[in-house]
């Protein structure tokens, strides 16, 4: 059965990145990988360096992920994070915000009691709202520019891919229908998406990609032909872009498996890093070998 995580992508601060987050909203630091000589060549990264880490916080999984300076964090892929009394928001948001980039103050608003939005000192995007019903974390997609109006498409596309998926609660703009928030689940796994009118200026990029994690090989072929159709695009490393921009991984979660195994590691990358869509018995044989 797959699962779904989120991958952030830094330039050399995974690790920091990991121990700050599990230290502000509780969790715990997983395995660390490392860059073998192919992914260090094809990534311009020193070999033995930090390759990814992953961890958790509260109720997601996240893989922290050392790609060097090509892609930065935008406003298009946020976290939005429920709150359940002012202290907790308070306290999160003096944290985040601290050594950030304030984009909407915490502040009472038409829609909250209490929200604010923030880009930490990594990039990371967050948007706090009290919320006494909900302390569940949930990425966040902006449709702006190009794909606004395409928000509800993407709602029912996402949740016809994905088993134990629905849409948990959708408002409208009243005048042009595009949404202002919509809570829905993937595999039980919360999301949020909103909509922007106007000129906006950013769009999805790899610096936040979801993660779908599988374990049979007609697991991959599923997600990657699903999520690729319709104008999606192939990437390397069992990369992809879907139609709308969003950035995915399929993997074989055999990949983790080797993460503790340099040997082993080193040998799967050198196929990994070969590939566009990943083939469970290659990255084995090669592991292996």
């Amino acid at each position: 059965m797959q699962h779904l995580s989120t991958c952030l992508w830094f330039d050399d601060q995974a690790e920091e990145a990991a121990r700050f987050y599990t230290e502000t909203f509780g969790g715990k630091v997983g395995a660390t990988a490392k860059y073998t000589e192919a992914s260090a060549q094809q990534a311009g990264r020193a070999v033995g360096s930090t390759l990814t880490v992953s961890f958790e916080m509260a109720n997601l999984k996240v893989l922290a992920l050392n790609g060097g300076p090509v892609f930065k964090f935008t406003p298009a892929l946020s976290f939005f994070v429920g709150c359940e009394s002012e202290e907790e928001i308070d306290l999160l948001w003096s944290t985040l915000n601290e050594g950030g980039t304030t984009r909407m103050g915490l502040d009472k608003y038409p829609w909250a009691e209490k929200y604010g939005w923030t880009s930490d000192k990594f990039g990371v995007e967050w948007q706090l709202i009290l919320s006494p019903r909900s302390s569940k974390i949930a990425p966040a997609l902006l449709f702006t520019d190009k794909i606004f109006g395409r928000g509800k498409e993407a709602v029912d596309f996402y949740t016809s891919v994905f088993p134990n998926s629905k849409i948990e609660m959708l408002a409208n703009e009243p005048q042009s229908g595009t949404i202002l928030h919509c809570a829905f689940t993937l595999n039980d796994q919360p999301f949020v998406l909103m909509e922007g009118a106007g000129t906006h200026g950013f769009t999805f990029n790899e610096a936040f990609s979801v993660v779908v994690s599988c374990e049979t090989q007609k697991e991959i072929d599923f997600y990657w032909n699903k999520l690729a159709e319709g104008g999606g695009t192939p990437g390397p490393c069992g990369w992809l872009k879907d139609k709308f921009g969003v950035s995915w991984q399929v993997n074989p979660s055999i990949i983790e498996k080797y993460a503790n195994d340099p040997v082993k590691f080193a040998k799967a990358m050198t196929v990994v890093m070969k590939s566009s869509k990943l083939v469970i018995a290659d990255i084995e044989a090669a592991a292996n070998s």
